[in-house]
């Protein structure tokens, strides 16, 4: 008789369940598996555990992943203007003497100021820093893409403005 596992020629075989698998096998083989028929006289609760968990590793590789879900971006607050005007004036510094203690020009400060201008990150970290105060946020997203849930989803009816 052959070994179904390793292939040997062997007197005789045991018959053993290998992975949900029933094979016959050498005595040195039989190690690596059950006993056919103790698993068998218990029902077929080994077979149906390896079933069980062979679907439970499909459904979840099949799952849609949200590669949005727990990502966060730093953003600018809303009314950024407002809040290092309100932070200059508090510290008793016209748009020239701050623009000079920050190396920029009135220009850009006054632009910054009026909401017309996005500082970039440079800006902004020189800003914070001489007057004190946080101008950016971290913001979790929340719109979710693909995944199943309720009828909450976001269609394109979402972004048409009816008139």
């Amino acid at each position: 008789m052959i070994c179904e596992m390793c292939g040997k020629d062997v007197p005789q075989t045991k018959a053993v369940i290998v992975e949900g698998s029933r094979l016959s096998v050498c005595p040195a083989c039989a190690r690596f598996g059950e006993d056919y028929r103790a698993s068998s006289a218990g029902g077929a609760p080994v077979t149906q555990s390896v079933i069980e968990k062979r679907l439970e590793k499909r459904e979840k590789r099949m799952k849609s992943k949200d590669i949005y879900a727990g990502a966060s971006t730093v953003e600018l607050v809303e009314d950024y203007g407002g809040a290092i005007r309100a932070a200059r004036e508090a510290k008793g510094m016209d748009q020239e003497k701050f623009a000079a203690s920050i190396l920029e020009k009135k220009g850009t400060i006054a632009k910054i100021e009026a909401n017309s201008l996005v500082p970039d990150d440079k800006i902004i970290k020189k800003i914070e820093k001489a007057l004190g105060i946080k101008l950016t946020e971290t913001v979790q997203s929340g719109v979710t893409v693909g995944g199943t849930g309720s009828g909450n989803r976001m269609t394109l009816g979402n972004f048409i403005r009816k008139e």
